[in-house]
């Protein structure tokens, strides 16, 4: 496979006065078309005002495009009211959502203008305009989230506005520089798409997947997008030749009906790629049937059971893979029946079958949820309320570590879900791989707390029992009880987690008191206040995080105060003795390394360079990047600077939470050096094929192998070699040396720590 490339720049942006004024205006009379339906009396002309005002304030600014900076308000207003179907008020905070924080404008002046309700709205945005902020520190970074979180909670429109400029943001990011796609993308990817997902904007979802994935793993998107391209014909006949008989059917049964097949999007391809360890001419289901009808309400779930039922008369389904999210919706709100059949030509095709309501509510989420309310709470939409109920619960707890909850809250957006009932027969939802423990912090905290088992079907089963969809569970408790550390290691959601965290640090709160009543004994012992600075020092000497762990430590023995000699009494202060300060000039942390290296805007640190070693650096196991990659550095804490690859598993994770540590970081070429990667190879069974292997690989490439194990059975053979190479093109020739091998069928780099003895 060849290097990784940036995305492919855009031409250069030129446009005179009078072009840009027209173009400013055919946008927004797109906007005004698009709300045509939803405009009531008043309307249009507090939109038009709302533009003018848009249009002065912005009216010296310029994206990095060169475009006129109103072109971005404009476009987030049209994606809300025309991919969201959010209506006339969220498209005027749509249009005046930089203007608090980019302009002179302030809110007063926006509820003076309009109302507070806007005014609110626009508040919010504002809030959390701040999320792209690379020089923010952890904490701060994920402070950010969880304000996008509160937002949610309170009024769901800034959250659906913020994914509309996330997505503007994403569409026109080939603007950007290298590093900020980079982070722009990962921070995608990391908690704007699972929260598209979980609020059913799945066209949303998709399409920031995809856009994220052009700038962080741009080969593999080029590479599946030609795919697509390249099969298009023939896809398009199979798809034909599938509905034919359908379609007569339907027709023969007075079905209103559309039916048509789609492409998946290109992330969903690349994860079954990944998952499944195929190609791209290997992964069956590339795209879908869909089957929209109308429907009036009270016919739906019959029609949707008539049509199935027409399908699996021609062409037979697979029972496993029948998925009814019509008689149970997801937790988001999501309806539809999807079923997997044998079509012509032995291929599995996937169908989904909904109404034109289902569809909308598919496509809109949220948006079209509250549009079908009319007064009454359906299953679904309690659903939905009861989420942002949950929401709010755990925000609000004080005691919530922030990093962790963004961590566990992720978990809850992204996995499957599982319908568990009550003794009263009430049903709840959880994600899949909750446990009996998980269901009774879901009825309330305070069962939770003192869980001491559970009747899983009239069975008696410990709190880690892992439930099934539809088990019956009844919680036994004790007063007795209280949550233990060990708890943290089963809990599955992260409303339990939250609380069993936040009872924890009660409990450890109550015990560190003592071992501050012992610190300043001793302080006073030693004459020198228990002061902010003497307490950052002996943070700093105990290496403890936080004052609350050193008091802790204290408490349970795990510091003796007797260290304290290790440092001296200047004053009223406590400092590091000479030799802890003393500057040691030979060897320069990461940290300082990298500010050294990192002089002047978008300078690289360069590794194996002329002064590369002078940089601790380590290459991160999780992804084992070689010269060629596309990388990134991340200055650790004890590990000095750790090297990844920009695909890497854990690459989002750190670019979105971690900004400000990272550092630009480019290969220098450098021939000397070899680095261990590893290959996966797949084949016939034959005699002499790890002979072959080996006169390859030492032989005529002469290279140095660490490893080589291959297995047999049915007549496939499959291996791992682990060999040392100088760089990615070093690499790219074994594979296609060994790819040439007369029997073998695939060879694949090996990702994330999947070798062996890694």
């Amino acid at each position: 496979m060849p290097a990784q490339t940036a995305a492919p720049e855009t031409a250069p942006y030129n446009k005179n006065d009078e072009e840009e004024k027209k173009i400013i205006l055919r946008e927004y009379r797109a906007l005004l078309r698009a709300l045509k339906d939803s405009l009531k009396k008043g309307d249009k002309a507090l939109l038009r005002h709302a533009f003018e005002i848009a249009v002065d304030a912005h009216k010296d600014m310029r994206r990095k495009s060169g475009e006129p900076y109103i072109l971005h308000p404009l476009a987030v207003a049209r994606i809300v009211v025309e991919e969201i179907g959010l209506g006339v008020t969220s498209a005027i905070c749509a249009l005046l959502h930089d203007t608090v924080e980019d302009t002179e404008i302030s809110l007063d002046d926006i509820t003076r203008e309009f109302n507070t309700q806007i005014a609110k709205i626009i508040d919010g945005l504002t809030k959390i305009s701040n999320v792209v902020d690379i020089k923010a520190d952890t904490t701060v970074q994920a402070e950010n989230f969880r304000k996008i979180l509160l937002t949610l909670a309170d009024d769901p429109r800034v959250i659906l506005i913020k994914l509309a400029d996330r997505l503007h943001n994403m569409r026109t990011l080939d603007s950007m520089s290298r590093d900020k796609q980079l982070k722009i993308s990962s921070e995608t990817t990391y908690i704007y798409s699972p929260l598209a997902h979980r609020l059913g904007l799945y066209e949303i979802k998709s399409e920031m997947e995809d856009l994220a994935m052009k700038y962080t793993q741009p080969e593999i998107y080029m590479e599946i997008t030609q795919g697509l391209k390249d099969t298009k014909r023939e896809r398009t006949r199979y798809i034909n030749e599938f509905i034919k008989p359908v379609k007569e059917e339907l027709i023969n049964n007075d079905f209103d009906f559309e039916i048509y097949g789609r492409p998946k999007a290109i992330h969903s391809i690349w994860n079954k790629m990944r998952k499944k360890h195929v190609t791209f001419d290997e992964v069956y289901d590339i795209f879908a049937i869909r089957v929209i009808l109308n429907s009036p309400p009270e016919r739906e779930k019959e029609d949707c059971w008539k049509v199935y039922s027409i399908i699996t008369n021609f062409y037979r389904p697979s029972t496993e893979r029948l998925r009814d999210w019509i008689s149970v919706p997801k937790g988001n709100g999501y309806e539809a029946l999807h079923t997997t059949v044998m079509g012509p030509g032995g291929k599995w095709v996937e169908v989904q079958i909904r109404t034109q309501r289902m569809n909308e509510i598919a496509e809109k989420g949220l948006a079209a949820h509250w549009k079908y309310k009319e007064g009454a709470l359906t299953a679904q939409e309690s659903k939905l309320d009861s989420f942002l109920k949950h929401l709010r619960d755990i925000l609000n707890n004080p005691d919530t570590d922030t990093i962790d909850f963004i961590q566990d809250f992720k978990l809850d957006l992204f996995t499957e879900e599982i319908y568990i009932y009550t003794p009263k027969g009430d049903m709840r939802v959880l994600p899949k791989g909750a446990t009996a423990l998980d269901f009774a912090f879901d009825i309330h905290t305070e069962l939770g707390r003192h869980c001491i088992g559970a009747k899983v079907n009239y069975r008696l089963v410990p709190l880690s029992h892992q439930l099934d969809s539809g088990d019956q569970v009844e919680v036994i408790t004790s007063s007795k009880q209280n949550p233990s550390e060990d708890w943290l290691s089963y809990l599955v959601t992260a409303k339990a987690k939250s609380r069993v965290k936040a009872y924890l640090k009660e409990d450890k709160r109550k015990i560190a008191e003592d071992g501050k009543d012992a610190l300043r004994r001793k302080l006073d012992h030693m004459k020198v206040p228990m002061s902010q600075h003497n307490i950052n020092e002996l943070l700093q000497f105990f290496k403890k995080s936080s004052p609350l762990d050193l008091y802790y430590a204290i408490a349970v023995g795990n510091i003796d105060l007797k260290e304290l000699k290790g440092l001296v009494v200047h004053g009223d202060k406590l400092l590091p003795a000479a030799r802890e300060i003393k500057q040691d000039t030979k060897h320069a942390t990461a940290e300082e390394d990298a500010a050294k290296h990192k002089t002047g805007k978008g300078a690289e640190l360069i590794i194996f360079g002329e002064r590369s070693d002078r940089i601790l650096y380590k290459l991160a196991q999780c992804c084992q990047p070689i010269p060629g990659d596309d990388v990134f550095g991340f200055v650790t804490s004890g590990e000095g600077l750790k090297v990844h690859r920009t695909d890497c598993p854990n690459a989002a994770q750190l670019l979105a939470n971690y900004g400000h540590r990272i550092v630009k970081t480019k290969w220098a070429k450098n021939k000397e050096i070899s680095f261990l990667t590893g290959v996966r190879i797949t084949g016939l069974d034959d005699v002499g094929v790890i002979q072959k292997i080996t006169n390859i690989i030492s032989g005529e490439l002469k290279m140095n192998m660490r490893s080589l194990s291959i297995d047999s059975k049915d007549g496939i053979f499959e291996g791992t070699i682990m060999v040392y190479v100088h760089d990615r093109e070093e690499l790219n020739s074994f594979c296609s040396r060994l790819g040439a091998l007369e029997g073998v069928s695939k060879i694949e780099r090996i990702e994330n720590n999947e070798a062996p003895g890694a």
